[in-house]
């Protein structure tokens, strides 16, 4: 006889330490402030395995957008801009992820002048090249141009500080990974959009997307592990969205990546990994 065996609830697959210790120090030590929108995100974010990802890919996020027309005029604005020329189909999506891919242009360069966080109008108009920032902005993006949007949480578990955000767009019936921060639109073999599940279990299309050195995560071990966070453009009253500069955890860690980590990529604040 057969023993059916049942799912652990949800919650434990929930919050910062899914994806062990080190990566829990490096959540916990987030350069967004304590309680803001973003740190919220981090903690509802349920780990996607064989366990939750039947209920990820059905019951998890409500593909039915209940986006109020005139609540964000401006992200409804650039939306009508785009719908223009490109429809509000596929074509529409890609303009979208081109759209924040560009954001890190107009962002400051000096560590000490950056800040995190922010509304997604805060973070068009001053860009950003963070991407945990530029992911919402495309998710709230995304809805507002009629598409249901989740963020998707990226770790290369092989790695130190190798944690990567990004969308998933649901459209033709399924969820598809985009890059918002480097204009990559996830397909697979037969150009539907895959989703990260997808992507993780089939990674050879991965490696097709690539875009060389402008597309960093865009390679296998990145799929490695992942999460999932639900982020609607219409809770947006329920969210704290106070703005922060980097802490010093972070700007160690940028400092060690403009210099070429050497000695190579390692944890460096004695996280236990």
């Amino acid at each position: 006889m057969r023993i059916r065996r049942e799912m652990k609830p949800i919650r434990e697959y929930q919050g910062i330490g899914q994806f062990g210790p080190a990566y829990r120090v490096m959540f916990e030590n987030d350069s967004h402030a304590p309680g803001s929108v973003d740190r919220v995100l981090m903690v509802k974010m349920i780990r996607l395995n064989t366990e939750t990802a039947g209920y990820l890919y059905s019951d998890c996020t409500p593909v039915v957008i209940s986006h109020e027309r005139g609540s964000r005029p401006i992200l409804e604005n650039i939306i009508g801009k785009m719908s223009q020329n490109h429809g509000s189909g596929e074509a529409l999506i890609g303009k979208i992820a081109k759209f924040t891919s560009r954001l890190q242009e107009k962002c400051a360069n000096d560590s000490d002048l950056f800040e995190v966080g922010g509304t997604e109008e805060f973070i068009i108009e001053h860009g950003s090249d963070w991407c945990t920032d530029v992911a919402r902005a495309g998710c709230a993006l995304f809805q507002v141009a009629g598409f249901p949007a989740r963020l998707a949480y990226l770790v290369n578990m092989d790695k130190a500080y190798s944690g990567h955000v990004i969308v998933e767009v649901f459209r033709t019936g399924v969820w598809g990974a985009i890059d918002a921060s480097t204009d990559v639109v996830y397909h697979d073999n037969y150009a539907k959009p895959a989703s990260v599940w997808v992507l993780m279990n089939t990674p050879a299309p991965i490696e097709a997307h690539s875009k060389g050195d402008s597309t960093p995560y865009t390679n296998a071990a990145q799929f490695g592990a992942a999460a999932i966070s639900n982020y609607f453009v219409r809770d947006r009253e329920k969210f704290n969205y106070t703005r922060s500069g980097i802490n010093e955890y972070y700007k160690s860690i940028l400092a060690m990546s403009e210099k070429g980590w050497p000695g190579e990529l390692r944890w460096i604040h004695g996280e236990p990994g």
